[in-house]
């Protein structure tokens, strides 16, 4: 047995930890001399089931009989009696546990397994001060047996918080904010604020390490390059269990942005590269800055992989060279797929890309889509980025709509300009839209077109674009123009639709979504609307529990498209299994349906159950929902996010 010890003051300062341990240091190094005299004089250790002998005997012994009692090999069993987290701490680092599994001419004599024994106590609390634990109890039992049983027992005791932290600065930064600047006291604040480790936190020398690092990664990032760690120290009073943490950064000069260097090129301009850097010549350098120009280079849909850094060497911080290494996509590029879609059933699709069109910056993607209820073909050709990421857009498209007792046939030709940023996408665009809707229940044709100017407004403020599990998403449409019919008036209209997305965790792992969608299309009543332009619900994204596009006013005993919609969705999430987050099951409810007035409006509900896999492509659904309204029940399968 070896009693514990008392140790106070500890102090680590950097990575390297400094104490007093009288009573373990003692016990330990007293421990090893004496079993090491020992075994060199030949003495029984407690470990030894061979009878004792003495200095004579062993100097008298055959040489061939000591080379046999030197490769004696001691055989045990370890077990560690701590709470868990501690008890993997141990067994992967204490050596009684790294020498158990030894044999042949690396095993461990008896003498060896002795001494091994005695410092195990020491070298344990050693490994539970990393945890925060400086006042362990640690004991050694040894329980006779073939193997022999070694019991490590481990009362760590109270563990010790951080007391308080004092983070102070020098250099620039610190001169700059004293000044009254306010960009350098915001970036001196938001260092301090998000140092990882709080008053009352648990102490631990892993997470003191990281924060250290953290600290100087936040302080580069506000556009201090080249900041470093000065000084470091946390002072243990092992008595009270507290930690007392000194942090000295110093700055370095802050980074001007300088001009832009791009490395990689050959088949695209330099133009598409810079137009969309978001900032200019002279401006302070951020890190977010500079991922966000990264980000909205890998949206060009020209490069494969892009880099964008700068060199932090303090002598270029008044101009410091921005860095872009791109490598391109292939300059065309084609794909095709087979899949399925509760909504319009099993498709073919063949997709073509080329990114330099008649040799202009102009990238063009075409795609065909053959399936059982639609069929489609569209080119849509966008510019390289423009200045300030703006691009020019013209995009053409037919397709042929099977839904429930119709079939539309339609078209779109579109002219127009939008802008993409981090959180806000903008779209302004001419269209010329035409369709012919054949009703198979009455057997009656309407030709309309129409001639509109519109303006979209998306707004992404989630945590994650792909796999959103926090924040909010909102969508708009605005847009008027003239409509032309073959069986109903012509005149003016305008449209309107919006759609709001709420992401919210809560508990421990429950997530969930609600969403509420709503149109209208303002127009006289007898005015005709091209169908395209109206509004149905019903499907993956709408109502669950009812096909696609089966929601809608009925008129002359058929379903039509509305001028008025309204949906909305609720759903919670919860991972099937804490060892794969990743696999879901959700319960949700939606309602909703489109009509030719708000005062006709009936909402249908639907209502069941699913899975989810957050892919690394995004969400994929499995819903099996009951229409209350159909009295069926409908699968439902979806991949993606609909913003």
């Amino acid at each position: 047995m070896t009693a514990p010890a008392a140790r106070h003051g500890h102090q680590h300062d950097g990575d390297a930890v400094a104490g007093t341990f009288p009573a373990a240091a003692a016990a330990a190094a007293l421990a090893a001399l004496l079993l090491s005299g020992c075994a060199s004089l030949g003495l029984s250790n407690p470990f030894s089931d061979q009878p004792p002998k003495t200095a004579a005997d062993a100097a008298a012994a055959p040489a061939s009989a000591a080379s046999a009692a030197a490769l004696e090999r001691a055989s045990w069993r370890l077990e560690v009696d701590a709470p868990p987290e501690l008890r993997t701490l141990l067994v992967n680092y204490l050596d009684l546990s790294r020498f158990q599994a030894a044999s042949g001419d690396d095993a461990v004599t008896p003498s060896e397994l002795a001494r091994l024994v005695a410092l195990a106590p020491a070298q344990a609390r050693s490994l539970l001060e990393t945890e925060g634990y400086f006042n362990a109890d640690v004991t050694v039992e040894r329980v006779d047996g073939t193997p022999l049983l070694l019991r490590v027992h481990v009362a760590p005791g109270p563990r010790t918080t951080v007391g308080a932290v004092s983070l102070r600065m020098r250099g620039p930064l610190e001169t700059a904010a004293e000044a009254g600047d306010a960009r350098a006291a915001e970036a001196r604040r938001s260092v301090v604020r998000r140092f990882p480790l709080k008053t009352g936190d648990a102490w631990r020398q892993p997470a003191w390490s990281a924060a250290k690092v953290e600290s100087v990664a936040r302080l580069r990032a506000e556009g201090y390059a080249a900041g470093t760690l000065a000084e470091s120290r946390a002072q243990i009073d092992a008595a009270a269990q507290r930690a007392q943490l000194d942090l000295l950064l110093d700055s370095g000069p802050l980074f001007l942005l300088g001009d832009i260097r791009v490395e990689g090129l050959q088949r695209y301009r330099e133009p598409a590269v810079r137009n969309v850097a978001g900032f200019i010549a002279g401006e302070p350098y951020s890190e977010q800055k500079l991922q966000d120009y990264q980000e909205r280079l890998g949206k060009a849909n020209l490069f494969e992989s892009v880099s964008v850094t700068i060199d932090p060497d303090p002598s270029h911080a008044e101009a410091a060279p921005v860095r872009v290494r791109v490598r391109e996509l292939p300059l065309q590029q084609a794909t095709f797929g087979v899949g399925y879609s509760a909504n319009t059933g099993q498709r073919f699709t063949l997709e073509h890309t080329h990114r330099r069109v008649f040799g202009q910056p102009w990238r063009a993607r075409s795609k065909l889509e053959w399936g059982r209820d639609l069929k489609s073909i569209g080119t849509e050709l966008t510019s390289h980025p423009l200045p300030n990421n703006w691009r020019n857009l013209a995009a053409i498209g037919i397709e042929d709509l099977l839904t429930t007792d119709q079939e539309r046939k339609s078209g779109r030709l579109r002219i127009g300009r939008g802008r993409e940023t981090k959180e806000i996408d903008r779209l302004y665009y001419l269209e010329l839209t035409r369709s012919n809707l054949h009703d198979n229940t009455t057997n009656a044709t309407t030709n309309a077109t129409a001639l509109s100017a519109n303006y979209e407004w998306v707004l992404r403020y989630v945590d994650n674009v792909l796999l959103p599990t926090r924040g909010v998403a909102i969508s708009a449409q605005l847009g008027g123009g003239y409509s032309d019919s073959s069986d109903m008036a012509n005149g003016l209209f305008s449209r309107a639709f919006g759609r709001l997305t709420y992401y919210q965790p809560f508990g421990r792992d429950w997530y969930s979504q609600t969403r509420i969608e709503a149109g209208q299309v303002f127009a006289p009543s007898n005015v005709g609307i091209p169908d395209p332009l109206l509004f149905r619900a019903g499907g993956d994204n709408s109502v669950r529990g009812y096909s696609y596009r089966s929601l809608g006013p009925t008129k002359n005993g058929a379903l039509a498209s509305g001028r008025v919609l309204l949906t909305a969705s609720a759903e919670v999430a919860h991972p099937i299994s804490p060892k794969y987050p990743a696999f879901l099951w959700a319960l949700f409810a939606d309602a909703g349906n489109a009509a030719d007035s708000w005062n006709g409006l009936h909402l249908a509900l639907g209502y069941g159950a699913g899975l989810r896999w957050r892919s690394p492509v995004g969400p994929l659904r499995v819903d099996l929902a009951y229409g209350q309204d159909v009295h069926k029940a409908r699968l439902h399968l979806s991949v993606g996010v609909a913003f």
